[in-house]
């Protein structure tokens, strides 16, 4: 066998392998390789979209957060406000409803003190006339005439 026939043959023998891959290896593997970098690709593209949409949930989440802080402030504020409303106008009512009981209790002790001044007057002129009857009945002496007033005015 002669070297340049077996160089020869097999550097043919290399052209066909490389031709066939080339014609059917090749592009299958290439085919591959580009779907692989596109998968990869739009992985990164999805992971920056997804990068980009957290951070702006970020933001609205900590936006909405400090809205909520502020009408929950809002609302304790005007509970506050209310309540110390509330607050006074229960004294109002209650000052008014005291004044009206006191009334009430000094109406009530003037009609006592009236009935009680009404009951002496008729004691008083019931012993009056009890110890009118008594001087009457009796000598006119001054010393009788005074111990009966010294006894008509300890009845008193």
């Amino acid at each position: 066998m002669n070297i340049n026939f077996t160089l020869i043959a097999q550097a043919i023998a290399f052209a066909i392998l490389i031709w066939f891959t080339v014609k059917y290896v090749w592009p299958p593997l290439l085919s591959a390789i580009e779907t692989r970098q596109k998968e990869i690709a739009d992985g990164l593209a999805a992971a920056q979209e997804g990068k980009a949409s957290l951070e702006v949930a970020a933001k609205k989440t900590t936006q909405q957060l400090n809205e909520a802080k502020q009408k929950a402030s809002e609302i304790i504020s005007q509970a506050e406000k209310r309540a110390s409303e509330i607050l006074e106008e229960a004294k109002h009512q209650a000052k008014t409803e005291g004044d009206r009981i006191i009334l009430g209790a000094k109406a009530e002790i003037d009609q006592e003190v009236n009935r009680a001044k009404e009951s002496l007057r008729e004691q008083v002129s019931t012993l009056a006339i009890a110890g009118a009857e008594k001087i009457l009945s009796k000598e006119i002496d001054k010393k009788a005439h005074s111990d009966m007033l010294s006894k008509l005015a300890k009845e008193l």
